[in-house]
């Protein structure tokens, strides 16, 4: 029955395309409906006529027709007041300003179009807003190993430094920060074109984490953060099968994370747990932790939250992004218990679960 009725409301649909439309060089919407009105009763008054040949007085037609056209135009100003409303808001928003917002009342059509205009304008406004966090961030963090790799290489150039290997070294990392910074820019673009899929595969955990620890700990040496890492695997031998190089990214986003938030001389600690077909990763740190009103936030797209110092707020972003990929999921989840804890930093503990079987 629902079939026949979206098959005859599609036939009217298109029946209503093919009419002409003789009012739509009027302007006026108020006008439409005063025309509107008056081909009405026009049509009554010829109904009339044929049927029992008579007529209204002529004083008695003129009243009415002014009645009508009065009638007309008080009733419509509060129903044309929210397309006004939007023509002026849509000119503001071609400007750049998006704070004027449509006064929605009526339950008609009208009004749920006038409500859904009030949304896009609250969405544009986000997506500007991101777009210049997105600009703000990106030119920070670009100008900071710029100037770094700068100053390294003006330094080797008069002669000031000598091109040792610790001073090749800080070059690299600065060259590895830029490399990171495109590679999240272009991973985000690949999010919103849904351009890139996984390549899964069945590896082993334990060489995946020791892997990403050894990434973080030159990344921490270079940056002079002194992190210990310490990594645990039960069983040894568990394996997974998803994409590893997606998943080192998400390992090495949260083992970063956790190394810049944490205190100095602080731990980092890598937990990874086969079980059935399920493997889970926490990557927990001693630095303030995060807010649990925050802990939702965090995950979205230039989100850098209370405690970060630096960063594009894409990371976490895009490690949300792989894991959903995987039909996994990414959250904070509270430190665990301790007998002192009343007195030890609080911590921050990022837990990823993703299935481990194909």
């Amino acid at each position: 029955m629902s079939y026949r009725r979206g098959s005859l409301y599609e036939r009217a649909a298109a029946l209503a395309e093919l009419l002409p439309r003789p009012l739509d060089p009027i302007r006026s919407i108020k006008l439409k409906i005063s025309i509107l009105l008056l081909a009405s009763g026009a049509v009554g008054l010829a109904y009339v006529w044929l049927e029992y040949n008579w007529l209204p007085p002529t004083t008695t037609t003129l009243a009415a027709v002014i009645l009508v056209l009065l009638t007309a135009q008080v009733l419509a100003h509060g129903m044309t007041r929210p397309l006004r409303e939007m023509k002026a808001a849509a000119q503001a928003m071609a400007r750049g300003d998006y704070t004027l917002r449509v006064r929605a009342t009526s339950g008609d059509e009208v009004g749920e179009l006038a409500t859904a205009f009030n949304q896009m304008a609250a969405d544009l406004a986000g997506a500007d807003q991101q777009r210049r966090e997105l600009i703000a961030n990106v030119s920070h963090e670009l100008r900071t190993p710029i100037s770094a790799l700068q100053a390294v290489l003006e330094n080797v150039a008069d002669g000031v430094a000598q091109p040792d290997p610790a001073t090749l070294r800080t070059a690299l990392a600065q060259t590895e920060r830029l490399g990171r910074l495109v590679t999240e820019l272009l991973d985000l673009s690949r999010i919103d074109a849904g351009a890139l899929c996984l390549e899964p595969a069945r590896f082993e955990v334990a060489p995946l984490l020791a892997e990403a620890v050894a990434e973080a700990e030159v990344t921490t040496a270079v940056a002079g953060r002194d992190v210990r890492f310490t990594v645990e695997v039960s069983p040894p031998n568990a394996s997974a099968f998803a994409d590893r190089g997606r998943l080192h990214q998400v390992v090495v986003n949260l083992l970063d994370n956790a190394a810049r938030h944490g205190p100095a001389g602080g731990e980092v600690t890598v937990l990874a747990t086969a079980k059935g077909d399920v493997l889970t990763i926490e990557v927990a740190d001693e630095g303030p932790g995060i807010a649990a009103e925050d802990r939702d936030r965090v995950f979205q797209r230039f989100t850098r939250g209370e405690r970060t110092a630096g960063g594009t707020g894409l990371g976490l972003a895009i490690a949300r992004w792989v894991v959903d990929l995987h039909g996994g999921r990414i959250s904070v989840v509270e430190p665990p218990q301790q007998a002192d804890d009343r007195h030890g930093p609080p911590g921050c503990r990022m837990r990823v679960t993703i299935p481990a079987s194909r």
